[in-house]
């Protein structure tokens, strides 16, 4: 069975309270399907369903693994090792606005 390599690269443990939606389309005025969130440093980007897929763009070695900001959702993905996961040691849940994207 595999395993994450880079769980030393977690930072945020704790999920905000809230968040306005994908940092950078909000910021170029593009639309998100579903957000994640960067474990790293708490970036929250679009998913790879959204046109341009900014959680994925994010991506690096320092900023290896991100988690689902969806109601309900709880995994989490680690984008050097191409391995999903649960990472208990991350709580709590996160208010989102509608997906522009569904809202068309």
């Amino acid at each position: 069975m595999s395993t994450c390599t880079h769980l030393d690269t977690i930072e945020i443990t704790e999920l905000p309270e809230e968040v306005a939606g994908c940092e950078d389309c909000l910021a170029t005025g593009g639309v998100w399907l579903h957000l994640r969130i960067c474990l790293a440093c708490g970036h929250v980007g679009c998913c790879d369903d959204s046109p341009n897929k900014h959680a994925s763009a994010h991506a690096s070695l320092e900023h290896p693994i991100i988690r689902s900001l969806e109601p309900g959702e709880d995994w989490c993905w680690c984008f050097e090792d191409e391995i999903g996961m649960r990472i208990p040691q991350v709580t709590g849940s996160t208010r989102i606005p509608p997906s522009p994207m569904l809202s068309r």
